[in-house]
């Protein structure tokens, strides 16, 4: 199907499975979430939150946040959004009968107070330096922000036209949004889950713009056609290999070091990559405003091995393991490629490895219940470091937060809940380099790569810019030419 007069087209590899904010979990609902929907604030390419549909703010007390809005923002459907509908979809998500995902990330929010349509007084149970980050949710009508279907009529630059599922998404331009209205008429998202199909489409004009990497072969092949430009940008999606703790022999420190120490992160990002990332040493990013540097493991098998005999697992001869682990894996054929490598360069320091392709949700359920030894996982979209405590802090094995490996310290439980109280933004960035540094000691997980953006589309597109976190924000302001 040709694609329509002064519209872009952008592949998708998946359906979103919801474009509702107070139901999104995944990252293609995120990224659409983001041109339908605007929240009071947004995270910028470092971390920190900025104005959005909140023009300022301020901390009356260490409880108490009061949000100023613009007034000039305005529903897809004409109606004004007021302090009312910020309260609604607020309150709505905390409800318990409606099972919202992101009910947890408001524990901390006590009560909502609406002076006047341009003013939101939040109030807090308890000190929460974080609570910001909360903030990034999409607002909805309050006349619908308690029905339990999805609900996609936001202030965002977009409106959602129409869905097929399986196949294509319509977006239009918001007539009323206050920057003015996108350029793209119409915006199409077109599902293809087919790397190879997505790619053709693309040399072919069906598809105006690839933002998901496709494999590196592929993407010199495309750079070559006159009709594309190929972006890259440093990206902050964190890839990692989850270690589950409840194994007595991941729970020796030496046995993860001896892993850490025996995959070759750089042979990754360059054979299976070709080299479109950054050997990571943690979750954030050096673009993060709370990175610090933490001491990173080179490959080094020979220490490896020492430190696996050491934790009671000697060499036990040629072609014998000294023990074997199951990674667990999706069958996207990066992952596929990534755990083949990994595979090999254990059993050379003597730990076999069986690799097991599930299809994504059998993995993410499997990796939730603790029904896993190793796995290929991804951070993606990191903003405020307190993640650090939803996936290190103890009492964070789901379903209370993301701990899947049952991580436990006393000295992260500690710096993690410490990290939720401090307010000044210097001592917060001290208290998170001290977690970083802990963690690398502790290697609850083995850092592998940030992934870089890379994004392929026509010449045609003027004014896109590829975003760390794989956005499509600065769709609203471009055009084709």
């Amino acid at each position: 199907m040709a694609p329509p007069p002064g519209g872009l087209v952008v592949a998708f590899d998946s359906d979103p499975r919801s474009l509702d904010p107070r139901f999104q979990t995944d990252a293609n609902g995120a990224r659409l979430g983001d041109l339908l929907h605007v929240a009071l604030t947004r995270a910028d390419p470092t971390g920190r939150r900025v104005p959005e549909l909140a023009r300022s703010w301020t901390m009356e007390d260490r409880r108490t946040v009061v949000f100023h809005l613009r007034p000039d923002f305005r529903f897809a459907d004409g109606t004004a959004v007021t302090a009312a509908d910020v309260k609604a979809t607020y309150d709505a998500v905390r409800d318990p009968a409606l099972a919202s995902p992101k009910r947890t990330a408001l524990a901390a929010l006590s009560v909502i107070d609406t002076p006047d349509a341009t003013t939101v007084v939040m109030h807090l149970t308890d000190a929460s330096a974080s609570f910001l980050d909360a903030t990034g949710l999409g607002i909805l009508p309050a006349a619908r922000a308690r029905e339990a279907d999805d609900v996609t009529t936001g202030a965002g630059p977009f409106r959602l036209v129409s869905v097929v599922r399986g196949d294509r998404l319509v977006l239009a331009p918001n007539p009323y949004y206050p920057d003015g209205p996108p350029r793209l008429d119409p915006l199409v998202i077109r599902i293809v889950p087919d790397e190879t199909v997505r790619v053709l489409e693309l040399r072919r004009g069906g598809i105006h713009l690839l933002e998901d990497a496709p494999e590196p072969e592929m993407v010199t092949w495309l750079a070559a056609a006159p009709t594309l430009v190929v972006r890259r940008a440093p990206g902050t999606s964190f890839v990692y290999l989850a270690l589950n703790l409840r194994d007595p022999r991941l729970a020796d420190r030496r046995v993860r070091e001896a892993i850490a120490l025996a995959v070759d992160r750089d042979g990754l990002v360059r054979y299976v990559l070709g080299g479109a990332a950054r050997p990571a040493t943690g979750l954030l990013a050096p673009e993060h405003w709370a990175y610090a540097p933490a001491p990173a493991r080179r490959h080094d098998p020979r220490r490896a091995r020492r430190l696996l005999a050491r934790a009671g697992y000697p060499s036990r001869g040629r072609g014998t393991p000294r023990f074997r682990l199951v990674y667990k894996t999706s069958a996207q054929p990066l992952r596929r490629r990534l755990a083949e490598a990994v595979q090999a360069d254990l059993a050379n320091v003597g730990i076999a490895v069986d690799v097991r392709v599930y299809e994504w949700g059998t993995l993410y359920a499997d990796v939730r219940s603790g029904n896993f030894e190793m796995a290929s996982l991804a951070w993606v979209g990191v903003t405020d470091p307190d993640l650090y405590y939803l996936a290190f802090h103890s009492t964070m094995v789901p379903p209370a937060g993301y701990n899947r490996g049952a991580y436990v310290s006393r000295v992260t439980d500690r710096l993690t809940s410490a990290g939720r109280r401090t307010f000044d933004p210097l001592e917060r960035r001290t208290i998170y380099a001290r977690v970083q540094r802990r963690l690398a000691h502790d290697v609850p997980i083995v850092p592998l790569w940030w992934e870089d953006r890379i994004a392929v589309h026509t010449r045609r597109l003027r004014g896109f810019e590829p975003s760390p976190s794989g956005d499509l924000r600065s769709l609203a302001t471009a055009r084709l030419d």
